[in-house]
């Protein structure tokens, strides 16, 4: 009880000092110096060249970047700067390996490059690793390309087995005791294409999207490929495929969960076939959306088409299809794929070419010798919500012998309705897993690059409106340095008698902690 009342008598005489004598709190021990982050002493205390002036963008810009990280990794939610991989957010359509688009990624300690394919559609993400199978190494027709490599996780020391007790290994029925290495196996849509082997976690190397471009570890759970089949072995992912889906597995999920990034991402697909892809990526307010049709026991980036319109013409349907950048084409089932072609060909004035069995696409052809001449209606389609997809590439084109030949590029399937990464061509498009929807805006993959340079914009409404929801281009470059011109003028110092008070008050909040 004697020490409970010292306690509580102290309280209440540091309380009186705080609020009723200021000279008390100066005779205290609590007369230390303390330094700014960012001040001189500290600046020649590290030996930093890289300080930024005070007062400027970047100094504010990198005091909340700070401050983000110091208050906590859940914040990246809604502030931290999106994630790239370490060798940049640039991904590349390579026609010799299904027309997917592919991203350079670096795995272990030392980091090992990998070129993987993005698949929305699949969720695993899986590097050829101790293989019994895998995807020839020479006199294959993607060498030009780019070199193969394998994965050794006794080659890197930040490598982990992943034990079957672990709660993303799903195949545990298969494991002989918990601490086996857990056994992976994945079937895709694709006829006898599949991949297996064991879970194994290590870092992925990353980068922020901002001026500092810091890198950050993430430690994911991914497959050890050692036996692969189908396309995998010559045409499709041969370096791996990196699964970008909702379960809890994907990469997305585990950075979002690990407070990382935001639960979205993007991906930008250029008409010259250069694109781009952001983890944490939230979007633009100005974008078109259509909800997502979740499933919670299998959740996929499906969502519903109501209406399509081809030329002048529209189609009512009741569509549900997989938005996939893991299929290059799209696939569509009877009888919206007879409507649609059908009603297609109705619109074409120039000749229909006899079916090829080197081409998939049923509806083709020949150009007319004056290309301009041949016409080829618009295509739209209308999403659940209201919200219309208006479809930039609908025909694929191809140079054969006879000259110039043109396709629908759209093919008749007996299973599922999948929107290929084809008809995704302009659109930079947002996988939005938090709010479930999927965003859509027209877009040049070259501005996404710079889109990120700053994790907070000061006198946001001074900025137009694309830039301020962190879309930038080369129009805003003024309007950035005006922004700049202002920062710099920004900071003010307090009255002497403001300090007083802050400083109690602080000092109230500290004893009451």
């Amino acid at each position: 009880m004697p020490c409970c009342f010292l306690k509580f008598f102290l309280f209440l005489l540091l309380i009186w000092a705080a609020f009723f004598c200021p000279i008390c709190i100066n005779g205290l021990v609590f007369s230390f110096k303390m330094h700014h982050r960012f001040s001189d002493a500290m600046q020649n205390l590290s030996n930093s060249s890289h300080w930024p002036p005070k007062g400027s963008f970047e100094y504010y810009a990198l005091l909340a970047h700070q401050d983000r990280l110091l208050r906590g990794r859940h914040l990246a939610e809604t502030n931290v700067p999106p994630l790239s991989f370490s060798d940049g957010n640039s991904t590349l359509q390579i026609s010799s390996l299904g027309f997917l688009h592919y991203a350079t990624i670096q795995l272990g300690t030392p980091g090992v490059k990998f070129m993987v394919a993005l698949d929305t559609g699949s969720d695993l993400f899986w590097v050829p690793c101790e293989c019994n199978r895998c995807a020839p190494t020479q006199d294959s027709n993607y060498a030009s390309d780019f070199t193969l490599t394998m994965f050794n996780p006794e080659q890197s020391s930040t490598s982990k087995n992943v034990t079957c007790d672990n709660s993303l290994c799903e195949q545990r029925n298969q494991c002989s005791e918990t601490i086996s290495n857990c056994p992976y196996s994945v079937s895709y849509v694709s006829a006898q294409t599949s991949t297996s082997g064991v879970l194994v976690e290590d870092v992925l190397h990353l980068k922020r999207q901002d001026t500092n471009h810091e890198s950050v570890a993430a430690f994911v759970t991914f497959g050890c490929g050692q036996v692969q089949s189908g396309s995998f072995l010559d045409i499709a992912a041969p370096n791996g495929l990196f699964g970008l889906g909702m379960e809890k597995i994907s990469v997305p999920s585990i950075l979002s969960r690990d407070g990382l990034t935001a639960n979205s991402f993007s991906m930008c697909f250029g008409h010259d076939g250069i694109g781009r892809i952001s983890f944490g990526d939230m979007g633009s307010p100005d974008q078109e959306e259509t909800p997502f049709n979740v499933n919670p026991s299998h959740p996929t980036y499906n969502i519903t088409v109501t209406q399509i319109q081809l030329g002048t013409t529209l189609i009512d349907v009741d569509l549900t299809a997989l938005f996939d950048t893991g299929t290059s084409f799209t696939y569509l089932v009877d009888p919206t794929y007879t409507k649609l072609s059908e009603n297609f060909h109705a619109q074409i004035q120039d000749r229909r070419r006899p079916p090829d069995p080197k081409i998939p696409f049923e509806y083709c052809y020949d150009a007319s010798p004056n290309a301009s001449t041949s016409f080829v209606p618009n295509m739209s389609l209308r999403m659940k919500g209201g919200s219309n997809f208006a479809v930039d590439q609908a025909i694929f084109s191809l140079n054969t012998q006879d000259g110039l030949v043109y396709c629908l590029a759209v093919i008749k399937s007996t299973e599922l309705n999948i929107i290929g990464q084809h008809l995704m061509t302009g659109y930079r498009v947002v996988f939005d897993r938090e709010r479930l929807v999927l965003g859509w805006k027209k877009f040049d993959c070259y501005d996404v690059e710079d889109s990120y340079n700053f994790p907070e914009r000061p006198h946001a409404t001074s900025v137009p409106p694309a830039v301020a929801a962190g879309v930038g281009d080369d129009s805003s470059a003024d309007s950035n340095k005006e922004t700049r011109k202002h920062s710099q003028n920004s900071e003010a110092s307090l009255p002497y008698h403001t300090h007083i008070y802050l400083f109690r008050f602080v000092l109230l909040l500290a004893l009451l902690w």
